[in-house]
């Protein structure tokens, strides 16, 4: 008899969750869960640790972070913006971006391919 596989966005699909709760942080680590992944587009949830960020890239489709918990200093060709609780940003396509954490966050991270 196989084993069947339970894919998170089974156990996800058609239920009510609390965003949050789907991710922890750990200590002087970035932790991250990808919710949905389709040829199409990805969604993620990330938990920063305080200090933790992600070095400068670039990505060839817009993506936005929206901020569930903290504050993310987000850094896109240069310009800094400070975004907290509840606001998102949208992190255009092949323009250098990096994001650190200015107190530990989560975000939700929305990448649409096509």
């Amino acid at each position: 008899m196989r084993k069947k596989i339970i894919n998170i966005n089974d156990k996800l699909k058609g239920q009510v969750v609390e965003v949050t709760d789907l991710i922890d942080y750990q200590d002087g680590s970035i932790v991250s869960r990808e919710i949905i992944k389709q040829d199409t587009g990805t969604l993620t949830l990330f938990a920063f640790g305080e200090g933790q960020g992600l070095s400068e890239h670039t990505a060839p489709f817009d993506a936005t972070v929206y901020i569930l918990d903290g504050k993310a200093e987000v850094n896109i060709s240069g310009k800094k913006h400070n975004v907290e609780k509840g606001q998102m940003i949208i992190m255009p396509a092949m323009q250098p971006h990096s994001l650190q954490a200015v107190k530990k966050f989560k975000m939700l991270l929305t990448m649409i391919k096509a």
